[in-house]
């Protein structure tokens, strides 16, 4: 099987060489050339053709916003992965290069202690991206199928019909794509939505905050960062932080956040599976969670939790996805009850909640599940 081309565009030659020498160790990868600044890579493009471009945002000559615009002109489905710094100004300039259609991001490593420290880090996170987005992830067998709206309000207790009670929360789990599948979501959603929305974005520190303050422009609902002890609201949307797990918990006055710092799941804190599994034991019968864009299977148990607790899953359709491994698996699992493309979503998801009591509290004794499923 072909190798992997990669073109490396940085300004800095220390990280040309360090991310060029970690991927040539991948026999899957080649690096067929690098550049220093974006004008040069836009010549290297049309020289080399490569499969993924790694681009630095903050170059001399022609930065890499500018060299993303330009590249989309040429190459719309070329993937590129910015690679940035952990800084609030390399995180807004991440999500600007989101904005105008780069596929993922990978942060510079800072303060490991070591090149050998630097270059870890880069193979356990760019390595994976690269491959995932080049070599799709494999589809799963067969999706569940797709149901008529009415089919879609009812599940079936043996031989007796049961509707489908009204959502009392939304529940969100996304990775690879992310921040632009909820900016395409979200607007859609009514403007007096009548649950609160929890997300869960595979993001570090910093990018979750501006993340937030981006979608509460954007779609119209306030959203912030999660924080312990926050009181959830209908109609308000609330952002995992990076490097925090997100919880919800049932209190004497109503529902509240909890965030974290457990152990990593499935490699990520924030973890889709830790908010999935809360919401479940909460509202029970009353969640309903999204599984959008993402590469892995981070909300797959969690989606079984809800599942058990007789929660509603929505999943993203392949053709729509930048990376189908998260709603993919969902789907392959049997566990979605739609799957749907990206534009197709917000309205399914009012639908869902309509017609319920404003208070977003959950009614009756929290969910227990299985000691198989705990386990």
């Amino acid at each position: 099987m072909p190798k992997i081309r990669v073109l490396v565009v940085d300004d800095a030659v220390v990280i040309r060489r360090m991310v060029s020498n970690c991927l040539a160790e991948d026999p899957d990868i080649e690096v067929v050339s690098t550049a220093a600044n974006g004008l040069i890579a836009l010549a290297k493009i049309e020289q080399t053709n490569p499969d993924l471009i790694t681009l630095d945002i903050e170059m001399p000559v022609m930065d890499g916003l500018k060299t993303l615009t330009a590249i989309r002109k040429i190459r719309p489905w070329l993937p590129v992965i910015m690679f940035s710094t952990l800084t609030e100004r390399g995180a807004s300039a991440t999500l600007d290069a989101l904005a105008l259609g780069a596929t993922d991001y990978v942060t510079k490593p800072a303060n490991v202690g070591s090149v050998g420290a630097a270059m870890l880090r880069i193979h356990d996170e760019l390595i994976p991206k690269i491959k995932g987005l080049v070599r799709r992830e494999p589809a799963p067998l067969a999706a569940s199928p797709s149901r008529t709206p009415a089919e879609a309000e009812k599940t079936f207790e043996g031989n007796r019909c049961v509707a489908l009670a009204p959502a009392k929360i939304l529940a969100i789990g996304v990775s690879t794509g992310g921040p632009n599948a909820l900016s395409t979501l979200l607007p859609g959603l009514s403007r007096n939505f009548p649950a609160p929305i929890v997300i869960v974005q595979h993001m570090p520190p910093l990018f979750t905050r501006l993340l937030a303050e981006r979608l509460a422009a954007i779609s119209g609902l306030p959203a912030r960062e999660g924080e312990t002890d926050a009181l959830l609201r209908p109609g308000e949307i609330w952002v995992a932080p990076g490097g925090f797990h997100m919880e919800v918990k049932q209190t004497a006055d109503g529902v509240r956040l909890r965030t974290h710092e457990g152990p990593s799941e499935n490699s990520c804190r924030p973890a889709v599976d830790v908010l999935f599994r809360s919401v479940a034991q909460v509202f029970r019968d009353r969640t309903l969670a999204v599984v959008l864009t993402g590469m892995g299977q981070d909300g797959l148990r969690g989606c079984e939790f809800i599942h058990e607790a007789g929660g509603q899953v929505l999943a993203q359709d392949e053709a729509s996805s930048v990376v189908w491994g998260m709603p993919g698996a969902v789907s392959q699992a049997g566990l979605a009850a739609e799957v749907l493309p990206l534009h197709r979503l917000a309205a399914e998801i009012n639908r869902r909640v309509a017609h319920r009591p404003a208070s977003p509290s959950p009614a009756g004794p929290p969910f227990q599940p299985s000691i198989t499923k705990a386990l």
